[in-house]
Parts: C-alpha cells; structure tokens; sequence
C-alpha cells in the first residue's frame, strides 16, 4: 500500500483570488531555513566555547556519548529513508510505513537535539581544520533545511518532487554530519562508550 506524501494533513482555505500560490509560497519555508542555519551558526560563532555540556553516567567521555547518539539518530535517518521509499512505492512495505516513516523522524531529530546543543555550546562554531569546518556549516544547515520541511509539509499541493529533495538534503546532511563527527570519532578513538 502507498500513501499519497502530498495528500492534506489539515485543510486550509483556497487561496484568495489573486493570492500568490506558486513558488512565493515556498519563500517563507526557504527563509525560515536560512534564519535558522545563519542563527545557529552565528551563535557558534559568537559564543565562548565552554568545552563541555553535559556527560551521561555510564559513557567515558562527551565525544563517546555525542558519537553514540548521532550514531542512534544516523540508524533512525535510515528508517526514514527506507520508510519513504515505502511511502513513494519505490519499496514494498507494510500499511503503517507511514507511522514508521513520522516516528522515526521524531526519534531521529530529539535524539540530535542533545548533539547539537552540545556541539554548538561546548565547541561553538569551529573551522580550524576542512573535517571541522564541514561539520559546523552542514550542522547549521541541517536544522535550517529541517525546519523547512517541517514548515512545508502543512502546505497543500505540493510539486510531487519537493519534498523528496527537501528530505534527501536533511538525509544527506545528516549522514555527513555522522561521517564527520562519530565515524571519525570511533575511527580516531575507538568504538567506545
């Protein structure tokens, strides 16, 4: 069974007769991520690095538990890459791909928030190497490009190809996000906790 990614999930009244309908509509999701991305990264940079945020009981370090969690919201961004594929029908999958496809995403970006806050907090907004440098940009740009999708998927009728893009950018930018920080963390300072 596929679900239809652009069917309504709330209705909204018809755009007033000469209301702009077409890509204006899109300026606002596409601004709202720019603000975000350019505030986070802004905030890094301005922001003196404390060099910690917090530590959880059992791990032996906060680059063991931010490697651990980015490694657990990786697996989730996995799931939801294979559930829209299902939702697509690029895949065969259950009826409830759909649930799988919105919990897992749930799961994903609440288990990346600790990270984040982290990295911008303790770290801040770093470009003393290219592996760093990648990290904080695509970092700042993976909760701008977040927010738009969250904000474009309440918009009705959307071209069938945009929220594909929109949520292969989050994909890609977390999984470089993961190469960059925990892969290169496990491979530097072994698979810890």
């Amino acid at each position: 069974m596929t679900v239809d990614p652009n069917a309504a999930t709330q209705s909204w009244p018809s755009p007033e007769p000469g209301r702009r309908s077409g890509p204006a509509r899109y300026l606002i999701p596409a601004l709202v991520a720019a603000a975000v991305a350019v505030a986070l990264g802004a905030y890094g940079k301005v922001h003196d690095p404390t060099g910690t945020a917090f530590n959880l009981a059992g791990f032996s370090s906060t680059g063991a538990v931010k490697s651990w969690l980015a490694t657990v919201a990786f697996f989730f961004a996995i799931v939801q890459l294979v559930s829209a594929l299902m939702l697509y029908g690029k895949l065969p999958g259950p009826s409830w791909s759909a649930t799988l496809h919105r919990w897992s995403g749930r799961v994903a970006f609440l288990v990346a928030v600790p990270v984040a806050v982290h990295c911008l907090y303790a770290l801040g907004f770093q470009s003393y190497e290219s592996r760093v440098l990648w990290h904080s940009v695509l970092g700042c740009f993976f909760f701008g490009v977040f927010s738009a999708k969250m904000l474009l998927l309440r918009s009705e009728r959307l071209p069938g190809w945009l929220l594909p893009i929109v949520g292969g950018l989050v994909f890609t930018a977390l999984t470089i996000l993961w190469l960059t920080s925990a892969l290169w963390f496990f491979r530097t300072f072994g698979v810890t906790t």
